[in-house]
């Protein structure tokens, strides 16, 4: 790192959106390069790193000085490296790069006391709905310290009802010093002994991390074979070594088992780092981190941006999953830039999935990745049996979508204390509701997409911008009164229908929307393990690594959903989804039964997910992604061009296909500009343009040469995403 000495020179990279660094004075008692500063930016103080040395041209007594340097540790020259390059990938200003790497809350505090508060030993005089809530949310979240203001909005109580719980005893109240080091996590505490299979998958692991150097390994195994054990044992080993290990997951709701098992494992918890921690712990973590002070981080792909001393291990568990793209501000997959900021690092990544993307598949056939593989479940718990209900042959009305054959497989588990799991891919309780008067399907105002009836909150519900409004009586376009009908099934459908054929079964809905935060949804999951419920209606949320003892029979209700539309990971996502939906199932040492109602019993997906021949599958899918030059074996880019005014994003459109001259030179080609399928959001209309090129192409630099070319009114939003995972 260079120092620079009052009044030097110094070029700071400010979180603003500015294309270019600033030119400053050092402060008082000089500056070094990654230093953390506040400077001033017109009448404002912002944000800013000391990014090197400055570029000069200006009249130096017109130069401003840094107001002053932050308490923190300096930015590494390693991450500043990672974020200059994940933005070269992602073709993202730097300044918006370093907004993902400064989200800590009063990050230029000095360190100092604070009054806190976690749960005491007394008991109240009375009980309220008030004072259970506070107790409650002290319980959910772990020990975790509260502020008195943090811990008022997460109950939903005020300040009052707490101070007299800590009058009480019920809650107690100290003054700790903030940011204080995480416990020390022991590599020897609590090993779990290991299966043959288990031990020699996690020996090749281990001898990686022990080597220092970076490499990716491909850990593929079925759901239930005990991949979490192993590469806990990885982590043990960079513990060891003194080395920072990161563990990504896609899902909130599956931190709580994690950091169970976590504690199991090492003897105490982890930091965490995702939208469910409060303020207080997102600046305990990002601070802790930088300094040494948290050896194992479990965090949401954000994590990724975290201020790492030394960091020795990034784990990508479930590391197909599609939440670790991110697809609004910064467009970024979590499992590349995982591999890119390991590779600066000389880190060990290790991709763990039942149902790899095939991406990951492809680099590890390329040789690029190790590959290691668990083929078989930990214990007594096998596979489950897995087959087709064709619904041809099944007598249905047209209200109704559990067949007959389902109905009774989930009677038999019933009857035998077991749990049935009923999946449908769709929130809510219909896709479409109808006016069975004019035909008229209600839409949202602000959107170019149906809004979705969610009866449990009573209101109509646009998924892609949030609008909400009351279910209305009467059609808004002819305004027939009660001629209003749901049309489809959404998991608050099937429920209503699964009451009425199972009246005594207790019944449970996963859905992400039927939660006021992460902490009610994790408890609601922990509550179906122990056994209080037999039927589980879910989502996709359901698929995600959760473990059930109970439950031997999964019923899949439209395996083909998945199947429809133009895209072109559509066959991988259905495969990985029926695997992972049907790896729930028979995960103890009850059997487990897999049934997917679908009417192309003869497709080539649903018989790869069928036979079980996983490697046919990817093989198959790779061939023809391969013919087409799409990826993994091509490159593309999605233009999405957005603007109140349809005719100026169709204008402009035409025009950036019409001038693509630096696009041409590298053999790419130009589809569009066309209305993309949601072609209005939040009011503004949205028109989408395709790049796709060869594998090798340089296409970040050809598609910023191409952009560069153009114009852009005020009004018109311009956004780039890299290999893009969907296309809406």
């Amino acid at each position: 790192m260079s120092f620079f000495d009052q009044g030097a020179l110094i070029g700071v990279m400010t979180t603003q959106p500015l294309d270019r660094l600033l030119d400053y004075k050092a402060p008082p008692g000089g500056c070094q390069t990654g230093d953390f500063v506040e400077v001033p930016l017109g009448p404002r103080k912002v944000l800013g790193v000391v990014w090197g040395k400055g570029q000069g041209g200006y009249d130096p007594a017109k130069l401003r000085s840094v107001i002053r340097v932050l308490d923190a540790a300096p930015m590494r020259e390693e991450m500043q490296a990672f974020l200059t390059r994940a933005a070269e990938y992602t073709l993202t200003p730097m300044p918006a790069m370093l907004r993902l790497a400064t989200r800590s809350p009063g990050l230029g505090d000095p360190p100092s006391m604070r009054r806190v508060y976690r749960l005491g030993r007394g008991a109240p005089d009375r009980q309220t709905d008030a004072r259970r809530r506070v107790v409650e949310t002290l319980k959910d979240y772990g020990g975790l310290a509260f502020t008195l203001g943090e811990l008022a909005e997460a109950a939903g109580v005020s300040t009052s009802v707490i101070k007299g719980l800590v009058k009480q005893g019920v809650v107690s109240e100290e003054d700790s010093p903030r940011d204080l080091p995480y416990p020390a996590l022991d590599p020897g505490y609590g090993g779990a002994v290991l299966t043959p299979d288990q031990a020699a998958v996690a020996e090749p692991l281990i001898a990686a991390v022990r080597a220092g150097d970076y490499g990716t390994t491909l850990l593929k195994g079925v759901t239930g074979s005990g991949k979490t054990e192993v590469y806990l044992e990885a982590v043990a080993e960079c513990l060891t070594r003194g080395r920072q290990a990161l563990v990504l997951l896609p899902e909130i709701a599956l931190t709580a088992e994690f950091l169970t098992r976590v504690e199991k494992r090492f003897g105490a918890r982890p930091a965490e780092w995702h939208s469910g921690v409060t303020m207080t712990e997102r600046r305990r973590a990002w601070r802790m981190v930088s300094e040494g002070g948290a050896s194992l981080v479990v965090g949401a792909r954000s994590a990724l941006f975290l201020p790492f001393r030394d960091l020795g291990l990034i784990v990508v568990d479930e590391e197909h999953d599609t939440s670790y793209k991110q697809e609004d501000g910064v467009f970024y997959n979590a499992r590349d830039m995982a591999v890119l900021r390991a590779s600066i690092c000389s880190a060990h990544v290790i991709l763990a999935s039942a149902t790899p993307s095939l991406e990951s598949w492809a680099n590890a056939e390329a040789g690029k990745y190790s590959r290691l593989t668990l083929d078989a479940r930990f214990g007594a718990a096998q596979m489950p049996d897995m087959r087709a209900i064709d619904m041809r042959g099944e007598t249905l009305p047209s209200s109704r979508w559990i067949s007959p054959r389902l109905q009774r497989e989930v009677e038999a588990r019933l009857e035998r204390g077991e749990q049935a799991l009923l999946f449908i891919n769709r929130r809510g309780y219909a896709p479409i509701t109808l006016c069975r008067a004019c035909g008229h399907q209600i839409g949202c105002d602000h959107c170019d997409a149906r809004m979705v009836e969610h009866r449990f909150l009573k209101r109509l519900v646009c998924h892609q911008c949030g609008e909400t409004k009351p279910m209305p009586s009467q059609c808004p376009s002819c305004e027939a009164e009660d001629r209003l009908a749901p049309v489809g099934p959404g998991v608050e459908r099937l429920a209503e229908e699964t009451a009425g054929l199972f009246p005594d079964a207790r019944i449970a809905v996963l859905s992400s929307d039927l939660y006021g935060s992460a902490r009610a949804l994790k408890k609601h999951i922990v509550r179906i393990a122990e056994g209080q419920a037999d039927i589980i209606i879910g989502t996709q949320l359901v698929a995600k690594g959760h473990n059930f003892p109970l439950l031997t029979l999964v019923g899949v209700i439209d395996a083909d959903l998945g199947l429809q539309g133009s895209d072109l990971r559509a066959a991988e996502r259905t495969f990985q989804l029926m695997r992972q939906v049907a790896g729930r199932a028979g995960r103890s040492d009850r059997p487990g039964t897999a049934l997917m109602q679908t009417y192309q019993p003869d497709h080539p997906v649903i018989r790869a997910i069928l036979s079980g021949d996983e490697e046919g599958f990817w093989r198959a899918e790779a061939a023809e992604r391969q013919a087409a030059g799409v990826p993994p074996f091509g490159r593309m880019a999605g233009i999405v061009l957005s603007s109140p005014n349809v005719q100026e994003v169709f204008d402009l459109g035409a025009e950036m296909a019409r001038n693509d001259g630096p696009l041409r030179q590298i053999g790419a080609q130009v589809f569009g500009p066309a209305p993309a399928p949601i072609a209005r959001i939040r009011g503004r209309h949205r028109v989408r343009l395709l790049v796709k090129a060869d594998k090798g192409a340089p296409v970040q630099a050809a598609v910023a040469r191409w952009v560069a070319q153009f114009k852009w009114p005020a009004s018109l939003r311009l956004s780039i995403d890299i290999d893009p995972q969907s296309f809406y």
